[in-house]
């Protein structure tokens, strides 16, 4: 078992007393999160669809000792919009799949954690489970899994077996009004998660005897069916694939307003929020510890663990970054927005702003690399060692599994017997 216990308080990796050590992930997305990336001198928009890029990126991540890196993914062509696809030819579109792409990376990578996002509208809940078992055993430890609802009509068309609310414009206005006619989906997304964790747990640990010399490989009264029954499926169990080396692989979820914080609540192992400044983190925070108390979660048997993402550009000389920045927004021919705040400047200013945002209560933050391999790089090598100057950041990994890296016990099998 690795992580410190599930009562016990957030200080793993920390001097007796002291504050545990800042977490932090990088979210990988094609180019980079500036969509006019993919032409900055120094990007590789020929390989973005080639195993060695990403091999490279998450090499990198991992030099850096950070604590996971996650993998966009989407049932249909990325878009300008977040409700509608577009028919733009000027900005990246197509990708590969996250979970496959994260299981060819699980051999070549060592102790970074690996989080690809997989859609539960339109997935089946026992292929999402086996998926990201199978990738816990691939990567001996450290798989996660980013839930992701599909909000677009467009994409439920690509599948034929049901419809989903269609978002107008009016709904788009800011994150509550989004949510709230995805609620629906938001609610058979947590069954979605409860299922994959029933599957999870649907073999004990020592189901498997092995015993070559008897001839019994296995004791079948020690895997049991799961008989989950959600409001738009059901899944009789148990799950083909053995526990995993975490038993419950990390649940990663992005939300930005109540039902998705509720989700989380319900849910997740890490919750990645999106606030604009320290009082706004602050907010934020209240708002996903009253969702937790709605929910009824207890957060000494299960911790949540928050974050804040940022959409980071980086450079050492002061005022590079945001020069670069409007460079690159003049070539797009618009701005850069995000749903995230977005920081351009030096590592040692973010710096300074990651730890103030920290204050609020956060335990660490999802860096989105506006450029890639540059924003990712500056993040390794600049960022990461003015981190360990301060103190704050590990100087190498001390476990080899990501609920490890994230102070999260690995708990018992709800099947398992004591004494």
């Amino acid at each position: 078992m690795t992580g410190t216990p599930a009562s016990a308080p957030d200080t793993a990796d920390a001097p007796d007393g002291a504050a545990a050590p800042l977490h932090l992930a990088v979210a990988l997305d094609g180019a980079g999160w500036h969509p006019a990336a993919w032409r900055e001198q120094g990007a590789r928009p020929g390989e973005l669809l080639d195993a060695a890029y990403w091999t490279d990126l998450v090499a990198e991540a991992e030099r850096g000792l950070i604590d996971f890196v996650t993998f966009e993914d989407a049932l249909g062509l990325q878009s300008a919009a977040f409700h509608v696809p577009d028919n733009r030819t000027d900005q990246v579109r197509g990708s590969i799949d996250a979970v496959l792409l994260a299981a060819h990376l699980a051999p070549l990578t060592t102790r970074i954690g690996l989080v690809p996002t997989a859609n539960v509208t339109h997935t089946e809940p026992f292929h999402l489970a086996i998926g990201i078992a199978t990738l816990d055993h691939a990567s001996r430890g450290r798989a996660g899994w980013r839930p992701q609802i599909s909000s677009r009509a467009a994409d439920a068309a690509h599948f034929g077996r049901r419809a989903v609310p269609r978002l107008t414009e009016d709904d788009v206005t800011d994150p509550e009004s989004v949510a709230r006619p995805l609620r629906a989906l938001f609610a058979e997304g947590a069954e979605v998660v409860e299922a994959a964790r029933q599957l999870w747990d649907s073999w004990e640990d020592d189901a498997e005897i092995r015993d070559a010399a008897t001839g019994r490989f296995l004791d079948r009264d020690k895997i049991h069916p799961v008989d989950f029954r959600g409001s738009t499926f059901s899944v009789k169990g148990p799950s083909i694939t053995p526990r995993s080396p975490q038993g419950q692989p990390p649940v990663v979820s992005l939300a930005h307003a109540t039902t998705p914080y509720e989700f989380a609540a319900l849910s997740s192992d890490v919750v990645a929020v999106t606030p604009h400044d320290r009082a706004g983190a602050a907010a934020i925070l209240a708002q996903v510890a009253e969702a937790v108390k709605r929910t009824g979660r207890n957060v000494t048997e299960r911790p949540l663990r928050t974050f804040a993402d940022l959409v980071v550009l980086l450079d050492d000389e002061p005022g590079a970054a945001a020069l670069r920045r409007a460079r690159l927004d003049e070539v797009a021919g618009a701005a850069l927005a995000s749903d995230a705040e977005i920081f351009a400047g030096t590592p040692a200013e973010l710096a300074d702003l990651l730890l103030d945002w920290r204050s609020a209560g956060l335990d660490g933050f999802r860096l989105r690399p506006a450029a890639l391999p540059h924003d990712l790089t500056a993040i390794t090598r600049g960022l990461v060692p003015e981190l360990q100057r301060r103190g704050v950041f590990r100087t190498e990994y001390t476990s080899t599994t990501l609920r490890g890296h994230l102070g999260l016990a690995r708990p018992a099998g709800r099947h398992a017997t004591t004494g």
